[in-house]
């Protein structure tokens, strides 16, 4: 009977999606962490304050600490429908706001969907500022590298890195990924006055796989590396020969596609 029950109650719950957009510098992170603050955490507060009880948010994946999102996406259950969304978006970004997290959209869903295994595609962008000046309005918003950088060198070793393959070498150590094999859609760069965008596209990332090859194609760019070393790198399948990680603060996570 209570197994009944249980069964009645999800399926008269409600789905709701979220597309958040956020600025990362202040946060640990998505993901509620034991001790500190995260987004995820941030955003259950108000939830909570909202409906009066304690709601649980499912993202689309974690960010790190100090990355930022254009689009994440999350979900959340409730047990009863949310009669004015457009209400509802304006009173959660009133109570969030000067928290640096912005509510863009909120969506009914059917209960199929989830934030993250509904997930097709994820599209991660990194923004590097190549001058000598040092940043001011976009401090903590992009990596600034000083020496020029050859763009065409970098744009051959984004085409390395595609397809279906064993990124192995750009995992974070305490990676918990059960396979280090991901397929790389896309990778395209783009170079707009000082500032270069390097666009990732995949159904799935490693932990640090998108630093860790922005890191990569800056010591190819710099000419640090040669485009055999990029590839007995990208080959090598062992993280100590990874160039080291790109700054957290130059991520974004552009968008979840479903």
């Amino acid at each position: 009977m209570d197994h009944l029950l249980r069964k009645i109650a999800i399926l008269i719950m409600h789905r709701y999606q979220l597309r958040i957009e956020y600025v990362g510098t202040k946060y640990l992170g998505w993901q509620i962490q034991k001790k500190g603050k995260t987004v995820q955490k941030t955003i259950q507060i108000v939830l909570k304050k909202i409906f009066n009880k304690k709601i649980q948010l499912f993202g689309s994946g974690r960010t790190d600490t100090g990355v930022h999102a254009i689009e994440q996406s999350a979900h959340f259950d409730l047990d009863k429908k949310i009669s004015d969304l457009n209400k509802f978006l304006e009173t959660i970004n009133f109570f969030l706001k000067n928290k640096d997290i912005s509510i863009l959209k909120i969506n009914k869903k059917n209960n199929k969907f989830h934030a993250r295994f509904s997930a097709k595609e994820r599209i991660y962008r990194y923004v590097i500022f190549n001058r000598s000046s040092g940043l001011s309005l976009n401090n903590l918003r992009g990596w600034h590298i000083k020496k020029k950088l050859d763009i065409k060198l970098m744009r051959i070793g984004g085409k390395m890195l595609l397809g279906t393959k064993d990124f192995a070498t750009f995992r974070a150590s305490n990676c918990g990924a059960k396979s280090s094999i991901k397929t790389l859609k896309s990778v395209k760069i783009q170079v707009k006055g000082e500032k270069i965008e390097i666009q990732f596209k995949s159904k799935s990332f490693l932990k640090q796989q998108v630093r860790s090859m922005v890191g990569c194609l800056k010591y190819l760019g710099e000419k640090k590396w040669s485009l055999e070393k990029f590839k007995i790198v990208m080959n090598s399948r062992k993280r100590s020969f990874c160039a080291p990680p790109a700054p957290p603060h130059g991520l974004y996570l552009e968008k979840v596609i479903y």
